[in-house]
């Protein structure tokens, strides 16, 4: 069962949050502000936080972008991962996966269900690794993001989250690019 252990100190994580849109404007986007608040209210630092068109170029650049930056920790994504053509998010990011996490969709579905029913099928949640670094695709309606957050990111990103969490293995994620470059140094 998990829990929380206390004896471990809180380590706030780095999150830049992508909102995939073609009409959304920061001032409209609930789920980039539900994201954002949530972030803030678990005493996480957001990093970055911007809105892109539904276009691959443009996902993969951000996120790529991101994802080389030494502070940023995790990019979340908000949008684009239903089934209609302008919705490419998983498309652009799951060729760029270093490492595919199929138990966070797997668990994103199992929560939407609850809420939603069988509805939750229409969604392609995702997430990986890209250049060792966390990238969380969810869904673009602010219950998806409360969902994603609440049910499984705000623990998994909470180093004091037990028996096992996403930040404590952070510093280990690149170990086999290390290992790599010292064999053929």
């Amino acid at each position: 069962m998990s829990r929380i252990d206390e004896s471990r100190a809180f380590i706030p994580v780095r999150i830049a949050v992508l909102t995939v849109s073609d009409t959304r404007t920061i001032e409209e986007d609930k789920s980039g502000n539900t994201l954002a608040k949530r972030i803030e209210e678990a005493g996480h630092i957001l990093a970055a936080r911007t809105i892109c068109r539904d276009e691959t170029a443009d996902i993969v650049d951000q996120v790529i972008q991101w994802s080389k930056q030494e502070d940023i920790d995790v990019v979340i994504t908000t949008g684009g991962t239903g089934f209609t053509g302008r919705d490419v998010t998983p498309d652009a990011l799951e060729p760029l996966f270093e490492k595919r996490m199929d138990g966070f969709s797997i668990m994103f579905h199992k929560i939407s269900a609850e809420k939603i029913g069988t509805s939750t099928i229409q969604s392609r949640a995702t997430a990986g690794l890209i250049n060792q670094t966390f990238v969380f695709v969810l869904p673009g309606s602010p219950g998806a993001c409360k969902d994603g957050w609440d049910g499984i990111l705000k623990h998994q990103l909470d180093y004091r989250h037990m028996p096992c969490n996403f930040v404590e293995i952070m510093p280990r994620l690149d170990e086999h690019f290390k290992r790599g470059a010292n064999k053929s140094a």
